[in-house]
């Protein structure tokens, strides 16, 4: 007769080889489905939990889903003459290569007639955020991965408030986990009593049971009828640069003409995938009016699908660099194949520049990049440390005419669990104005070169290789991360 331990035992292999065959059928990097497998072997009853934590995506097949409505009920932009830009009257013969990559790559069309405004820091951001709330009419959508307590959330949640009260449709979308954890003063709480909407996107809980931690929505998003911002920054009194030692300095954008349709479609399908209802009635037809000469397109990213397009877009656009690449960004840890894509850029005689902060609000991560360093300096890639404040900035300018901007930072985490937006821009004038404030940084930062790192001491180099194996998808020590570090801003 068995007993109820032995029973226990059974189960226990039957949920072990069983999560075994989903993580072959479902990894997609080799080294984290092997690291899971001996984990969930070696550990039959630990390893099953951590695995059903952190190894399960349960947020792919919700997105898969909800993609594949909004696809058949939304309206069709890419197929209306006046939205897309007609690349012959247009844009430059260089141009073709890439505009066909991001379209492939993110099904998006290029859209013309836009005018993107870089704003710096909270001090130029938050005013022009808050007056098109104020002016707004129609819709307000704000989407953020932190909304702090402080003078600049009470600013923006009275603003909300404020425009709820006057009949707009107001929207706030608040990620679970960096709004739950990056503070505990909570003002936008307030917003539907105001007759505004309020959602969280995944958030963890037990009941029912929600622990995907390593899903967040890292989208930056405000959507005011016929204007938008995007960029990398949250709602938080730290973006004010002043003399305040923890103050984060950044850009963000604003964006006018046909690419806020597009952005507003973001918000919606976000929406949607925290709420389980997408109104068709809130994408009103698109006006177009045309603001700029910038062709823009917006590039989403997220689990969901097979495809990995923002790591793939980073990757073609700096394989088909002829001359300048210039990367900023906070967080450093690039796949392998953007390690090749930057090595073999620079080993064919491009200008490769990476710009990073020289003080980081994640040490870990700081630390763990220093092990990548080697291998591109020894490439040519030329790699800067800027001084503090931190610099939450993220920008790629290529080749003149090309940049992206957005959420996105160039490691794992946003590459592969976060939901993510970035923007192409293809506009000459755009791509000098982001490379000059590169080269202004560049100037007043520090280069890293194979001598500094070669003679650092052996106990920081060990540090920083430990630091390195928690990276994310090396294994389930990767995907574990989230124990040691927080997500980045």
């Amino acid at each position: 007769m068995l007993t109820l331990g032995t029973l226990g035992l059974v189960a226990a292999h039957l949920l072990s080889w069983g999560a075994v065959c989903h993580a072959l059928l479902h990894k997609r990097d080799p080294r984290s489905a092997l690291g899971w497998i001996v984990t969930v072997l070696f550990l039959p009853g630990v390893g099953i939990v951590l695995y059903c934590l952190f190894g399960i995506s349960r947020a792919e097949s919700l997105a898969a889903r909800l993609m594949r409505k909004m696809a058949a009920i939304e309206p069709d932009y890419a197929h209306h003459p006046e939205v897309v830009c007609h690349r012959t009257a247009i844009a430059p013969p260089q141009e073709w290569p890439l505009e066909i990559l991001g379209r492939r790559l993110t099904g998006q069309t290029l859209c013309s007639g836009n005018g993107i405004l870089p704003l710096r820091n909270g001090n130029e951001a938050y005013p022009a955020m808050l007056h098109a709330i104020n002016r707004a009419s129609k819709q307000v959508f704000l989407s953020t991965y932190i909304f702090r307590g402080g003078s600049v959330g009470e600013s923006f949640t009275e603003a909300l408030c404020h425009a709820a009260r006057r009949g707009v449709d107001v929207r706030l979308l608040v990620d679970g986990f960096g709004g739950a954890v990056y503070s505990l003063r909570k003002p936008w709480k307030r917003i539907p009593q105001a007759g505004g909407r309020l959602a969280r996107f995944l958030p963890p809980r037990l009941f029912p049971p929600s622990l995907s931690l390593n899903l967040r929505n890292h989208r930056k998003l405000l959507i005011c009828d016929d204007t938008a911002f995007t960029g990398g920054m949250n709602i938080a009194d730290n973006h004010i640069l002043s003399k305040h030692p923890g103050c984060v300095q950044d850009l963000h954008f604003r964006c006018e003409g046909p690419i806020v349709d597009q952005l507003r479609r973001a918000f919606l399908l976000d929406w949607g995938f925290a709420t389980g209802k997408f109104d068709q009635r809130s994408l009103p037809p698109s006006s177009n009016i045309m603001s700029g000469d910038s062709l823009c397109r917006m590039v989403l990213d997220g689990p969901g699908t097979e495809a990995d397009p923002l790591n793939d877009l980073y990757c073609g656009v700096i394989g088909s660099a002829q001359h300048t690449v210039r990367i900023m960004t906070p967080y450093f840890l690039p796949s392998h194949e953007l390690i090749a894509a930057l090595r073999s850029a620079a080993q064919r005689g491009v200008s490769v520049r990476v710009v990073l902060p020289g003080k980081n609000n994640l040490p870990f991560v700081h630390w763990a990049s220093f092990r990548l360093l080697p291998v591109l300096l020894e490439a040519g890639v030329r790699v800067w440390f800027q001084p503090p404040p931190f610099a939450h900035t993220k920008l790629l300018a290529v080749d003149g005419y090309y940049c992206q901007i957005g959420s996105a930072n160039l490691d794992a985490r946003s590459m592969r669990l976060n939901f993510e937006l970035n923007m192409e821009i293809f506009d000459p004038e755009f791509h000098t104005a982001m490379a000059l404030h590169m080269d202004m940084t560049i100037a007043r930062s520090r280069e890293v070169t194979l001598k500094d790192l070669q003679e650092r001491l052996l106990i920081l180099k060990l540090r920083d290789a430990a630091c390195w194996l928690f990276s994310p998808y090396r294994g389930p020590l990767g995907e574990w991360g989230l124990l040691f570090t927080l997500p980045g801003m």
